[in-house]
């Protein structure tokens, strides 16, 4: 079982951005303390769901502050970058890390955001398949050119190659995929790409794209100990207490109204309409399916979502109180006293 923290960088009602950047950088340093497996580190633009808007940037900052955890993006946003230019931080990374990075990549939503960069509606709703695959080749092979729908240009020289890590194995950074709908799914599964799976979904759910995955996977030829063992991820919320009801309750507290904050905030690139949850009832509904309450509770939970979905990676937002002091306590809780009841 690896465990790991997700980092959003919440900006909770009544707190500034730094305070928020702050929380999320001593969260991510107390996790390697406690002896977590990772932390993946969320990015979103313009709202206060998440402020930083880098998450490769942070993996740098929290490389360089850390020796042992590894480090991913969840996720980084593709159709608002170049997968050149992403492909080639990822490899810095990679190298100058030892080989602690993943790159966690994912499709987005059609935000505003698409309009700032420039990227434009289609790179969201058609491109992110061309950009998958550059960033891929970008990632596995010497030299690199482009004959596609959105980028087209001549070959050049990948540098630095991810493949020359210095004492580590020859392939480069791993790439995970945010999977949220059974095409993201089958995507993932033809590349042989491990998938990032949301909080909002039960234990069934995961297992049924875990199936789906694998029959696709199998389907593209990928040889069957790869696809057995394929490490995806499922993220989830955690928070410690000594009962199940005080965990609850300082989550219940807390997330509505950052969810409420911070999901209001998006605007969509081309004013379609958006469904919004019930931020209590989200949070309730997270409460139930994570493991939320004590040590024993929580480390059940985890160990009945590995059975049922063959799922063993975790990653676990553990900002849920919206308070620093709390925060750290919940995620020392989860390494010192949770971690050992998975051994």
């Amino acid at each position: 079982m690896r465990v790991g923290t997700f980092v959003l960088a919440a900006q909770f009602p009544g707190q500034g951005q730094g305070e928020a950047l702050h929380r999320a950088v001593r969260s991510a340093e107390v996790a390697e303390e406690a002896g977590l497996d990772a932390v993946w580190l969320a990015e979103h633009h313009f709202v206060p769901y998440g402020v930083c808007p880098s998450a490769v940037t942070l993996a740098a900052l929290l490389l360089g502050r850390t020796r042992r955890i590894r480090v991913g993006t969840a996720v980084s946003v593709l159709p608002t970058a170049h997968p050149v230019a992403l492909g080639e931080q990822a490899a810095l990374l990679h190298l100058t890390s030892g080989g602690r990075f993943t790159l966690g990549v994912g499709r987005g939503g059609p935000w505003v955001d698409l309009e700032v960069f420039g990227a434009g509606l289609a790179a969201y709703e058609h491109g992110f398949p061309e950009s998958l695959d550059l960033l891929l080749r970008w990632l596995r092979e010497p030299r690199v050119g482009a004959r596609g729908e959105r980028f087209d240009f001549r070959e050049v020289a990948v540098v630095p190659r991810p493949d020359e890590l210095i004492d580590g194995p020859p392939e480069g950074p791993e790439v995970v995929v945010a999977c949220t709908s059974p095409q993201s799914v089958r995507l993932a599964a033809e590349r042989g790409l491990p998938m990032l799976l949301g909080m909002h979904c039960g234990d069934q759910e995961k297992a049924d794209m875990v199936a789906l995955w694998r029959t696709h996977a199998l389907s593209a030829g990928h040889p069957a100990e790869h696809v057995a063992a394929a490490g995806h991820v499922s993220a989830g919320v955690v928070q410690i207490a000594d009962r199940a009801d005080e965990a609850a309750e300082t989550l219940v507290k807390a997330m509505p109204g950052w969810l409420k904050q911070g999901l209001d905030a998006h605007v969509t690139v081309d004013g379609r309409h958006r469904a919004m949850r019930d931020p209590v009832a989200y949070t309730e509904l997270l409460c139930s399916l994570h493991p939320v309450g004590p040590p024993r509770l929580a480390a059940d939970r985890l160990a009945a979502t590995a059975e049922r979905t063959g799922i063993t990676r975790f990653a676990l937002l553990a900002e849920g109180s919206g308070d620093l002091a709390t925060t750290e306590e919940n995620v020392r809780r989860l390494g010192t006293e949770v971690l050992p009841l998975l051994d």
